[in-house]
This record gives structure tokens, C-alpha cells and sequence, in this order.
């Protein structure tokens, strides 16, 4: 293959499909694109079809209105046939919102990762009305904004069931070095970390077609964040092993199907865009950190813009992730503040 070619990030498709429409990307894969309420607005799911029904790949948040569009297109471009399995590549409620009602209401089969359904089955059992003291300690931890932290104090937590559809016990475990036939193809599944434990991609033997839900993204970064149920998690680490790891099976070709944004071919340089692109963010921390610094005040070096609104939420947990990377590489101290928040400072 031509040199420039092999080393571009090319993006077949302009547009994604429209609401309740489906883009046929390869034969017998259907590229369906579902709303969310936030500023990513959407979450890409995927139709294979095994001849008698349709394997889906990741299902979208629980809602009437998801809900109304998967009615919609398995009335239309889903031709009437079943969806006999659900493949779900992690835990997040954009990718598996609706597992349960396929398995509820349409008998289907789930199909995921050990962890991803514990974490899933646990979260959405996990109901509370008022925040947990660990959480809000967590968030004095990582020096939330003062402004920030009483609104959230003020209104309900989020809770996984709000958006997950009901999960009845049982699934169908993948691992990795596993594989499954969908869609007249054979895939090589292959484990993935960080954003989310055990992330499931899913590796065609057949042709160039890789299903990658948010492993692996066309023009943004996976969020890698730290939350109050594992403060000393190093999510940076695991995502950063499995980039080094995924990234020796990418082929120019490869079709990346995934969870967010375009499909796009030029998976190798993608991989090593990602990989780079965190060690600069981590050495542009480590230099930020010559005073202490809590992980609220940490945006400009991680993000280099604004950080605003609705986005603030994810921008600390990644902000406390790759200060955790920098703890635990020991490039950092940290010592605790009288407000509770731990602040971080360069070796040296």
C-alpha cells in the first residue's frame, strides 16, 4: 500500500445516519447512531446479521425515546427479523442502557465481559437518594470547585438505574483470546482497559472490520477517569498497556467501528496519536506541577482550553486519574490540605 495512504486517517462516511436510518458500512453490518442528553449527543451501535435475527452490538441509554427508535428500525431496516443477542463492549449506560429490555421484552442473549456485567448489575442495584459521604469526600479530595460541589450537594445523585433498563440475572461471558461468530464473520476478541474494566473489542478474521465501542475513538480521547469506588484506581496505566498492546493488531485498512464519532481506516496511526497524546498530557502536568497542585486546578496543562459546564464532572476524574499515574510512577508527593483536598508537587 501507498506510503501517504497507509499513514492517513481517512473517514469513509461524511455523515452519520440519521435517527431511526441505518448506514450499511459492510456487507451485512448496519451502523445505527441513538441520542444522548449531554454534550457527546450521540452513542453509535451496530446491526450484524446472522441470517435468522441480528446480533446488536452496544445499545444506547434507557429511554421511551431510544426505546421508540430501536422499535423503529427493527419494524424497518431490521426487516421484521430478531434481535436474538446482545454484545455489549462495557459497562457505561450509553452501551448498555438497554440490554435488559432486549433480554426482558425480547428474549434476546447478553453477551459481555465478566466485569462489565457485575459493574452493570451491581451500579444499577445501587439506588440512593442522598450522596454518599465517601463520594462527596472524594470530591473534596480532588479539590472540587467550592460552587460546584454545593449544587451537586443539592440536587439528587446520579443513579445508574435512571438510565439503565433493569438487568435480569444472566449473560454469556467473552474473554480475551475468545471468539465469536456474528455476522457471517469470525471475531477475535481482545480485552481492553481503562476508560472501563475489561472493554471488549472485537477483531474480524474474515475482513477489515473492527469493533472497538469507546477502546478506541476516531477524533477524541477515551475518557480515563477515577471515581469514589476505586480513589487510588490507575486507569492511565491499564489504557495506556492495552493501546501498547491493541495497537501491534492495527492494520491500515482496518474499518474502526466505534462507539462515538466517525468510522475511520488508518487504525495505526490513530493508536499511536492516543498513546502519544497521553504521555504529552502527563509531561505537561508533571512541568504544571513545580507548586502544589490539587487535580481541580490541573485543567489548562491536561486540556489546554476551557473547561465549561456539563463538562467539568469528567474533566476532574481524568485530571485525578493522571495525577494518580504520576503518584504512582512516584514523579510526584502529595500531601493533604486543610479543606481535605490531596495536593501534588514535581519531585525535586
Amino acid at each position: 500500500m501507498d506510503g501517504d495512504v497507509a499513514q492517513t486517517i481517512r473517514y469513509p462516511w461524511a455523515e452519520p445516519p440519521a435517527p431511526g436510518e441505518v448506514i450499511e458500512v459492510a456487507e451485512g453490518v448496519l451502523w445505527i447512531r441513538l441520542p444522548l442528553p449531554m454534550a457527546l449527543d450521540h452513542v453509535n451501535v451496530y446491526a450484524l446479521d446472522d441470517g435468522d435475527g441480528w446480533t446488536v452490538i452496544d445499545t444506547g441509554l434507557s429511554s421511551n425515546k431510544t426505546r421508540t427508535i430501536w422499535d423503529s428500525v427493527m419494524a424497518g431496516p431490521l426487516a421484521g427479523k430478531p434481535v436474538r443477542r446482545v454484545v455489549v463492549t462495557h459497562h457505561h449506560p450509553d452501551h448498555i442502557g438497554n440490554a435488559g429490555w432486549f433480554q426482558s421484552e425480547h428474549g434476546a442473549e447478553l453477551v459481555t465481559t465478566r466485569t462489565a456485567w457485575l459493574f452493570a448489575r451491581m451500579l444499577s442495584l445501587d439506588v440512593q437518594e442522598n450522596w454518599p459521604q465517601e463520594t462527596l469526600d472524594y470530591y473534596r479530595s480532588a479539590g472540587m470547585a467550592p460552587d460546584v460541589l454545593a449544587k451537586r450537594m443539592a440536587e439528587r445523585p446520579f443513579n445508574f438505574a435512571d438510565v439503565v433498563y433493569p438487568m435480569p440475572l444472566g449473560f454469556t461471558r467473552v474473554k480475551q483470546g475468545d471468539v465469536i461468530r456474528m455476522g457471517g464473520r469470525n471475531w477475535d476478541v481482545h480485552i481492553g482497559n481503562g476508560h472501563a474494566p475489561e472493554h471488549a473489542t472485537f477483531w474480524s478474521r474474515d475482513d477489515h472490520l473492527v469493533l472497538t465501542g469507546d477502546q478506541i475513538l476516531s477524533s477524541i480521547s477515551s475518557n480515563l477517569g477515577v471515581y469514589a469506588t476505586e480513589p487510588m484506581a490507575d486507569p492511565v496505566a491499564d489504557w495506556l498497556e492495552a493501546c501498547e498492546r491493541l495497537q501491534h493488531l492495527a492494520r491500515p485498512d482496518h474499518l474502526t467501528l466505534g462507539g462515538h464519532k466517525l468510522p475511520f481506516t488508518g487504525l495505526p496511526v490513530r493508536m499511536r496519536q492516543l498513546i502519544d497524546n497521553h504521555h504529552g498530557a502527563l509531561d505537561r502536568l508533571l512541568a504544571d506541577l513545580d507548586q502544589p497542585k490539587a487535580a481541580a486546578e490541573c485543567f489548562a496543562p491536561l486540556f489546554k482550553r476551557a473547561i465549561k459546564g456539563g463538562e467539568y464532572g469528567l474533566a476532574l476524574v481524568e485530571a485525578v486519574a493522571h495525577l494518580n499515574h504520576l503518584y504512582h510512577i512516584e514523579a510526584v508527593t502529595r500531601t493533604r490540605r486543610a479543606d481535605g483536598a490531596w495536593e501534588y508537587q514535581r519531585k525535586g
